[in-house]
């Protein structure tokens, strides 16, 4: 299976996104610079967290212009599995990859913490290891992870099965105290249409391994390896 985690500049997840990968699944992944024009087919493009170019003019605004976006388009239209976490996430939402926009925290600060999310939906290629309604601790590390989008596309987005993670208590309940950022109805990740892009605030590749402290991040990459290569 061939993986690639994109490095901007500013990127500081890439190389927790390589450790993680090659940890679960025994695969190795290629960092990728942004100014790359062509790739090779791969199976996997991870787009990573951090603070690209500065996070200037809004987060992600400026590295969706980067040359290797062009080729991260291109292979997701080709149903290449596509993952954007925290920053990535933002950054694929600017390219158009996936619909919304993460505005700044309800705080207007920065938060950086453990939170519980609910799995809402286990029937994509990231989330088949995971079953619906399980409550998973995962860790944010943000300044804009606030989910918005018009109420009728919000709609759709719902009927369709788009949204993957929401915010919840740690019994599973939701209600929008528990969305720390103040995200629309909760979310913390969804997917795109065709169910091969998906994009989180939450960091899957901080809490992989036991010795990170937990492993509710390892089915999501588990997940991916089954949904290419099968047999996990």
């Amino acid at each position: 299976m061939k993986a690639a985690v994109v490095v901007f500049p500013g990127s500081n997840c890439d190389q927790d996104n390589i450790r993680s990968w090659l940890a679960v699944t025994g695969q190795k992944a290629d960092l990728v610079w942004h100014k790359q024009t062509s790739l090779p087919n791969y199976d996997l493009i991870i787009i990573p967290g951090g603070f690209s170019f500065g996070d200037y003019l809004r987060c992600g605004a400026i590295a969706r212009f980067s040359p290797i976006m062009s080729e991260v388009i291109r292979q997701a239209g080709q149903g290449r599995l596509v993952l954007g976490i925290c920053n990535g996430f933002q950054i694929l939402t600017e390219a158009g990859l996936l619909p919304g926009a993460l505005n700044r925290n309800k705080n207007l600060k920065y938060i950086c913490g453990d939170v519980h999310l609910r799995v809402e939906n286990d029937k994509t290629a990231f989330t088949s290891k995971y079953k619906t309604g399980q409550v998973l601790t995962m860790p944010i590390s943000h300044g804009e992870g606030g989910y918005s989008l018009h109420p009728r596309e919000l709609k759709k987005l719902q009927d369709a099965g788009q949204v993957v993670f929401r915010y919840c208590a740690p019994d599973g309940t939701v209600s929008p105290e528990d969305a720390p950022n103040g995200s629309l109805d909760n979310i913390a990740g969804i997917v795109n249409r065709q169910g091969n892009v998906l994009g989180m605030m939450p960091h899957p590749e901080r809490l992989a391994e036991e010795e990170l402290g937990g492993t509710d991040g390892r089915p999501l990459f588990v997940s991916v390896l089954q949904a290419v290569i099968g047999g996990c």
